[in-house]
């Protein structure tokens, strides 16, 4: 039986992962057992469990003003620890799956496909393309770039003007075994329409909010993505 190391995997989408019928032998390590920070304890690890893969999710997401206020800690985790898995994964040649983020794109236009420039105005999506940079020197690699949220919308307020393509966590831990073979960049999300258009059909009393009151942080006005790349591979499994 191959097995799967799911690096942050005590968070919320990694207890959903625990509930998926999969072929695969799963490790979901707590941050003692591997501190990706700490490249002797990554490399220690991996000797030690010997996965086939490693599906890493380990990463310092929100408040996204923390990335802004204590950048120090948003390197050393989304960047400096990106790259330790990076070279433990390609030292004993694991295939490695990396969760990155749909707000590595400019957030202008929408609509993004995975061959478009990448330009993050937010220091959280600069942290993840950081990131993105040291998995891609690595061929054996496969990059999500994700938008992906829990259900329902844990937030009080949804923004009205911008929009995205999120999907929810429970919709896409089906599809997460169906593309570990895969290699390069996947956009994965649902469709366009704006935060508060997603939030208020499961969140009915979700409150509006506009770009203009978010001050601690350069949120994108249209960060939506293409997913016509992982339509496709759905429709030949």
């Amino acid at each position: 039986m191959k097995k799967i190391v799911f690096t942050g995997g005590s968070g919320r989408f990694g207890s959903i992962i625990k509930t998926v019928k999969n072929k695969y032998k799963l490790f979901f390590p707590t941050r003692k057992e591997l501190d990706v920070s700490n490249l002797s304890k990554v490399r220690n690890y991996l000797k030690k469990i010997k996965p086939n893969y490693l599906i890493h999710m380990a990463a310092i997401s929100r408040p996204m003003s923390i990335h802004e206020k204590k950048i120090n800690l948003s390197i050393q985790t989304n960047i400096i620890g990106t790259s330790n898995i990076v070279i433990g994964c390609s030292e004993k040649k694991i295939k490695l799956i990396y969760f990155s983020s749909s707000y590595v794109y400019p957030g202008v236009k929408g609509n993004y496909k995975e061959t478009d420039p990448v330009k993050p105005e937010m220091n959280y999506s600069k942290s993840k393309l950081g990131g993105e940079c040291a998995v891609s020197m690595y061929k054996n690699s496969l990059i999500l770039r994700i938008c992906m949220t829990e259900k329902p919308f844990k937030h009080k307020k949804a923004l009205v003007d911008a929009k995205t393509s999120f999907m929810y966590q429970d919709d896409f831990k089906n599809i997460l075994f169906r593309l570990i073979n895969k290699k390069g960049i996947i956009n994965i999300g649902g469709l366009s329409q704006s935060i508060y258009k997603f939030a208020k059909k499961d969140n009915p009393d979700v409150k509006k909010i506009y770009l203009k009151n978010v001050k601690d942080v350069r949120f994108p006005k249209n960060s939506s993505i293409n997913t016509n790349k992982l339509k496709k591979i759905i429709r030949k499994k």
